[in-house]
């Protein structure tokens, strides 16, 4: 009989109470128990971390399982510890199927003005047993209903059901995309996806280092994407009348290697936001290591980290601030970008950080960069940056005009692919849209960030490894907008 029993509270609170419509996934109350999933399973079930499962489980816990029974929350806990917490040299893991995750919120209109107290989550998650080696073999696959609860401003859960257990034909329950991943020697891909402005999407699979799965908030490095961060920021500072487009750097900062060269005084934001500095990408490719001017500053495209380099030093030099500071205060702040960090500091958690790996699979050995560097070498989550992306989108909060030349030509590279302020720019899609997109490449880093002016369509994806062609070849034919044309064009 379920006359007492969870499922008859349940549907009780479902039809006698307010209960809600299902939320979009673009909701922040969606998003933040998306995330609350991902932690509390990754830490609590996948690594064991026992006192975290207790400090985010309710003291009034409830687990119904169709094959084991029922724990309240003692018996979960012993059985926790008996039996997934072991040290026989096989762990079970825990996925779940981000795109089967659902979200109704739970309100009493009688109490506290009908205030959301929990929420049902529902959706499907998969079963693993990880060997000392890494290797992952499919157990099952079952559906779950969890209920959230908010005590003191924290969100714990308080009913778990788990239900529908199926384990037969594993092949057909992998993920594709996670044994792409495996076939390809990369661990891990975080990818977020916009429609409309707004963040729809977002996941993370595959490992950190072959062994750990992959949380929701993993950190990645992402290479060359650091340049779009530094470009905004830039003109974040033009649109408040702090810094002109076309202001000359030399008066705030010349690079020791050009003291004699006259051609410095030519050096503005906009020539380097459209890389026609006449800088080599690095300094380093040359025989004497030494910054020189292969062209003159304005005459033509070459892309350059050096120019970014050289304006970082300049708005620090100009604003007595460090480029973490000026971005902390006009972008990571306002856009509670907490998991973004230009360098090695005490708040990067280095156990959500993507390992890199080369293109055999053979991992590359961590360098923690102790400065910033306004090219390369930024750390984030797919998260944080997809954030970063609908905010662009939806206009960065710059003026219409300043805007308006961002996401304009400014220098024309070959057909249908040209260069704005901080963005390549590529035409001629299908519906009259085009795509401002940048891409980050580093040993073991691939990723790409791409964003549609006409849809406000957009996504990110980041990969922590070089064996990357048929993965993007993958994301963009079968899974992404406008992606198969996006791979024609590359």
């Amino acid at each position: 009989m379920l006359k007492h029993t969870f499922l008859t509270i349940l549907i009780g609170t479902l039809t006698i109470l307010n209960t809600r419509a299902q939320l979009p996934k673009e909701s922040a109350l969606f998003k933040t128990l998306q995330e609350q999933d991902s932690i509390f399973f990754e830490r609590g079930f996948n690594q064991c971390d026992l006192t975290y499962l207790d400090q985010h489980t309710s003291d009034k816990l409830r687990f119904y399982h169709d094959q084991s029974g029922f724990q309240d929350k003692k018996t979960f806990f012993e059985n926790t510890k008996k039996y997934i917490c072991t040290e026989n040299g096989s762990k079970p893991i825990r996925k779940v199927e981000v795109e089967s995750l659902e979200v109704f919120p739970l309100a009493n209109p009688l109490q506290d003005n009908g205030k959301i107290y929990g929420a049902i989550q529902q959706g499907v998650h998969h079963f693993f047993l990880r060997s000392e080696d890494g290797e992952e073999k499919w157990t099952s696959t079952a559906k779950f209903t969890h209920v959230w609860v908010l005590e003191d401003d924290s969100w714990k859960l308080s009913e778990v059901l788990s239900y529908n257990h199926q384990s037969e034909d594993p092949e057909a329950h992998k993920f594709d995309i996670e044994k792409l991943l495996a076939k390809s020697n990369v661990p891990a891909l975080g990818l977020g996806i916009i429609n409309d402005g707004e963040v729809t999407h977002l996941a993370t699979y595959g490992t950190l280092d072959k062994h750990r799965t992959a949380p929701y908030h993993t950190i990645f490095k992402v290479a060359s994407l650091t340049k779009p961060v530094v470009s905004l920021l830039t003109l974040k500072l033009i649109d408040k009348g702090l810094l002109q487009l076309n202001e000359p750097l030399y008066k705030y900062w010349i690079d020791p290697d050009l003291h004699n060269d006259k051609r410095v005084k030519l050096l503005t934001p906009y020539i380097i936001l459209t890389h026609q500095t006449g800088f080599p990408n690095w300094r380093y490719s040359n025989k004497n290591q030494k910054l020189d001017f292969q062209f003159d500053p304005g005459s033509q495209y070459q892309y350059s980290g050096e120019g970014f380099e050289y304006l970082r030093r300049a708005l620090e030099r100009k604003f007595n601030k460090s480029i973490e500071e000026l971005a902390d205060e006009m972008i990571f702040a306002p856009l509670k970008m907490k998991d973004t960090h230009f360098w090695w500091n005490k708040e990067v958690d280095e156990s959500r950080y993507a390992q890199n790996f080369d293109f055999e699979g053979t991992k590359i050995e961590l360098e923690k960069y102790q400065e910033a560097n306004a090219a390369a070498n930024l750390l984030t989550t797919v998260k944080d940056y997809s954030t970063f992306i609908a905010y662009i989108i939806n206009g960065a909060g710059l003026s219409e005009e300043l805007f308006k030349q961002m996401i304009s030509p400014q220098l024309k590279l070959k057909n249908d692919d040209y260069f704005g302020l901080g963005w390549e720019i590529l035409t001629n899609f299908k519906n009259e849209e085009y795509a401002l997109l940048h891409t980050g490449k580093d040993p073991g880093v691939s990723t790409l960030a791409i964003w549609f002016p006409q849809s406000k369509n957009g996504y990110i994806i980041f990969l922590n490894g070089d064996n990357v062609d048929e993965i993007y070849k993958h994301l963009l034919n079968e899974k992404l907008y406008l992606g198969k044309e996006l791979w024609k064009k590359r």
